[in-house]
């Protein structure tokens, strides 16, 4: 598997709030909307960089990414 720098989440989180902000019709209106995404299927990048750290490191070594997912899923209008 390839693997990215921990450094770099920040620009791929920037980079994935950037390509949802840009013409994406995924997004919710007000604090009671539904997420029109099922859950499996939204924040593929920040699932991908989590999935890969536990998988190596096991997921106490991996909060952050595991922070990061979280918020990438509140984000997307999951409550998590």
């Amino acid at each position: 598997m390839s693997e990215l720098p921990l450094q770099n989440i920040s620009s791929v989180l920037t980079l994935s709030r950037t390509q949802k902000n840009q013409g994406s019709d995924i997004t919710t209106s007000g604090a009671d909307s539904k997420p029109k995404k099922k859950i499996c299927c939204a924040c593929p990048d920040t699932k991908k960089l989590r999935d890969e750290c536990i998988v190596e490191h096991g997921e106490s070594a991996c909060s952050k990414w595991i922070k990061a997912h979280i918020e990438c899923l509140r984000a997307e209008g999951f409550k998590v």
